[in-house]
C-alpha cells in the first residue's frame, strides 16, 4: 500500500498499464491504469462492451491479463489470485444461482463461506433485509423472485461480510426506485465499515450521485478520470443549454456558438461556453416566439454531457431512462 500525493488516503488497489486481448487480437483492455483509494466509492463508467467486466474479472483473478500489473494492498494479485478472491467481495453482473434457497439462507450461506461467524452473519443478514425493506421475501424461495428482487438478494450476498474491496457490477439493474435509494444508503455505509467500493455501471445519473471519483472507459481505454466535478470542468463548454421543441416541429439550424448537440425525442441538449449565454437566451426566446421551441433552460454541464462527448453518440443508448441520442445536428 502506498500513500497518494495528498498524503491523506492510501491506495488500496493499483492497476498499471493493463492489457487484455481476446479473439483476433482485439484489445478488450488497452493500457488501463487506475488506482482506488481507501474509503472511497470509485465508479467505472462506460457502455456495454467497453471492457469493464473484463477488468473486474482480472482484478479478482478469474482472467489473466496479457500484460500489466495489478496490486492489492501491495500484493501482486496476478501471481497470487487467491489473495484477491479473499480480499474482494463481488456482486457480478449476471444473476447468481440461488435455486432452492430462501433470501435469508442465500445471504447467510455466503456470509459463512466468507468467514463470518454464525451469529454475526445472521444478525447482519436480518439488518440488510430490514434496511432494504425485503422482510416479506425473507423466507420465500428466491428462484421465484423478479429480476429486481434477485439483484437485491445478490447485493446482500456481496456485502453481508464485505471485503476490503466491494465490487458491485450494475447493482441496481431492474431494482425499483424506492429500493434503489435504500441500496445506495447501504453502499455508503460500507465505507464506514472500512471497505472501498468499485461501482461498475453504465448508468450516468446514478454514477454522478453516488461516486467520489470515476473513470470513463470506452473501447477498452480510459478516456477520462477524476471526480464528477473535475470532469465537468474540463474545457470551456461548461454550460448545458436545453431546448424542448414544440410537437411535430423540425429542429432549427444551430448558431455557431453552440459547440455540440445531442437529441432525445423533442429535447435538444447543447453545450455552450459561458460567454455565449446571452446570445443563446436571445436565440431561444426568438424560437419560442415563433412557436418552434416550447421551453428552454440553462444550467451547469452534467456528467451525462461529459459522457456523451467522450464516448460518442453511437454509444449513448447505454444512458438510462430513455436518454437515447441521435446524430449531431449540423448548423
Amino acid at each position: 500500500m502506498r500513500t497518494t500525493e495528498s498524503g491523506i488516503q492510501d491506495v488500496v488497489l493499483e492497476i498499471d498499464e493493463l492489457c487484455k486481448a481476446y479473439t483476433k487480437g482485439i484489445l478488450v483492455n488497452d493500457n488501463i491504469s487506475l488506482s482506488l483509494r481507501q474509503g472511497e466509492i470509485f465508479g467505472l463508467l462506460g457502455p456495454n462492451g467497453a471492457g469493464k467486466t473484463t477488468l473486474v474479472n482480472q482484478i479478482i483473478g478469474l482472467v489473466k491479463p496479457d500484460s500489466g500489473r495489478i496490486t492489492l494492498d501491495g500484493v501482486d494479485v496476478i501471481t497470487k489470485p487467491g489473495y484477491a478472491r479473499q480480499a474482494c467481495s463481488l456482486q457480478a453482473q449476471t444473476q447468481v444461482p440461488i435455486a432452492g434457497l430462501t433470501t435469508r439462507q442465500a445471504i447467510e450461506l455466503v456470509g459463512r463461506v466468507r468467514g463470518g461467524d454464525t451469529r454475526s452473519v445472521r444478525e447482519r443478514a436480518l439488518q440488510l433485509i430490514n434496511q432494504l425493506e425485503m422482510e416479506e421475501w425473507a423466507n420465500k424461495a428466491a428462484e421465484s423472485f423478479s429480476g429486481g428482487m434477485r439483484r437485491l438478494v445478490a447485493f446482500c450476498m456481496a456485502v453481508v461480510v464485505p471485503g476490503r474491496i466491494v465490487i458491485l457490477d450494475e447493482p441496481t439493474n431492474d431494482v425499483d426506485p424506492l429500493r434503489r435509494r435504500l441500496l445506495w444508503q447501504q453502499v455508503r455505509a460500507l465505507i464506514g465499515m472500512g471497505s472501498t467500493v468499485l461501482l461498475v455501471t453504465h448508468n450516468v445519473l446514478e454514477a454522478e450521485r453516488a461516486v467520489d471519483r470515476l473513470a470513463i472507459i470506452n473501447n477498452g481505454r480510459v478516456v477520462g478520470v477524476g471526480t464528477p466535478g473535475s470532469l465537468k470542468e474540463n474545457g470551456d463548454e461548461n454550460i448545458r443549454f436545453e431546448l424542448v421543441l414544440e410537437p411535430r416541429v423540425d429542429a432549427p439550424a444551430l448558431p455557431e456558438f453552440i459547440q455540440s448537440t445531442f437529441v432525445t425525442g423533442r429535447r435538444l441538449v447543447n453545450r455552450l461556453a459561458e460567454r455565449d449565454i446571452a446570445p443563446a437566451v436571445q436565440w431561444a426566446r426568438n424560437l419560442k416566439e415563433r412557436s418552434i421551441v416550447e421551453e428552454f433552460s440553462i444550467g451547469p454541464t452534467t456528467l451525462e454531457d461529459v459522457y456523451v462527448k467522450v464516448v460518442g453518440r453511437a454509444d449513448a443508448q447505454e444512458m438510462p431512462e430513455n436518454e437515447v441520442s441521435h446524430d449531431t445536428i449540423a448548423s
